[in-house]
């Protein structure tokens, strides 16, 4: 059954951005392929201004968050929420809710909504106490307004069940295997293969990057760490002053993924430290392109890594890696095992299979 689908509560496609862009990229493609027709909502501020990508129909709104900062970000969704209701879609793929959630009531009546519940946004250190009840309420009201709830992990699958009506539906996110590695792309950087570690992360407190750079500053290990992220905040700025140390670099973000992937690839260790959320789009990346990887210790990252990976706690945790991890047999298996779990469980083609069968039942309920 052919639907019309929307997808809404982007920045738009392609990505240039982050985590649920690359997600409504990877599924507006494939669900064209599949024989479906997609629009997908992008900001009137995106690079890409055709209104056609890869078959995927693209609409452009206007978004005042360069001139509104992030209260622009509620207006943009609601200039995209007042056209979606004029439109003739079969259903609505809202990805996230932090700032979509008010304006649900404008078309949930016209077609049926899935919302991708993101993670537990409410629990973000970055968060004041006004910011983090009010996200507690549009978690809230996202759930009970939308039609059917994506769980991208088993441990926020059970968090919606236990806590809302609706029972969701658990669909991770996915990764590509990356296939082409090209040295050549770390002269930028000034690094060689092997010679540094790397974490690639937005600089936030529930990220651990304290407890990875003092881990860093307490090793014997003298391979650099590159920071990748947009250091340029005041969380950044603190980092670069409490961490001056010639063993760690910060790098300014990028979305060429090509770079960011090689990077990867050839880095000696990955360090993930994300603690809050559900399946994380970076550690997949990082498994999809053959990292060895020390993770923080959380029931996320221990539901996608498994055994197949390193984790920390603390900084003493993060030492111990740096001064013993190698590529040794055992490393060697762990990384062969993830690859696996990426063509078999996180592929983007089988997420997407997922999503179809989801939004078809959707619009037939």
């Amino acid at each position: 059954m052919a639907l019309h689908i929307g997808i809404i509560g982007t920045r738009g496609i392609p990505n240039y951005y982050g985590g649920f862009e690359e997600c409504a990229q990877q599924l507006s493609v494939q669900l064209v392929k599949s024989g479906h027709r997609v629009t997908v909502y992008n900001s009137h501020r995106h690079p890409y201004e055709y209104k056609t990508f890869k078959g995927v129909h693209i609409l452009h709104k206007y978004d005042p968050e360069h001139r509104l900062g992030t209260a622009g970000q509620w207006i943009y969704d609601l200039n995209c929420f007042l056209d979606a209701r004029q439109r003739d879609f079969d259903v609505l793929l809202n990805l996230g809710y932090t700032s979509s959630a008010p304006w649900l009531p404008l078309v949930n009546q016209r077609f049926p909504v899935v919302t991708n519940m993101d993670g537990l946004e409410w629990q973000r250190a970055k968060y004041g106490p006004y910011a983090r009840r009010y996200l507690r309420w549009a978690e809230g009201w996202a759930a009970r307004r939308s039609q059917v709830l994506i769980a991208d992990a088993h441990e926020i699958q059970r968090y919606l069940q236990e806590h809302y009506r609706n029972q969701p539906v658990y669909i991770p996110y996915g990764a590509h295997p990356f296939r082409k590695p090209d040295e050549e792309a770390l002269q930028r950087f000034n690094v060689q293969p092997g010679s540094y570690n790397l974490i690639v992360a937005r600089l936030v407190p529930e990220n651990n990057l304290e407890v990875i750079l003092e881990g860093v500053q307490k090793s014997f290990s003298q391979r650099v760490m590159l920071v990748v992220g947009d250091h340029d905040t005041p969380y950044g700025n603190y980092l670069k002053t409490r961490f001056r140390d010639s063993r760690i670099r910060f790098v300014k973000g990028t979305f060429r993924k090509e770079r960011i992937n090689n990077l990867r690839y050839h880095a000696h260790l990955y360090f993930h430290g994300h603690s809050v959320g559900g399946t994380n789009p970076s550690l997949l990346e990082a498994m999809a392109c053959r990292c060895m990887i020390v993770a923080h210790q959380n029931a996320f990252n221990q539901e996608v890594l498994g055994t197949a990976g390193n984790y920390f706690i603390d900084a003493s945790d993060v030492v111990n890696a740096l001064d013993h991890l190698d590529r040794n047999e055992i490393q060697k298996r762990h990384i062969q095992a993830n690859i696996e779990k990426i063509k078999t469980q996180y592929a983007w083609p089988l997420v997407a299979e997922q999503y179809e069968v989801t939004l078809e039942q959707a619009r037939l309920s």
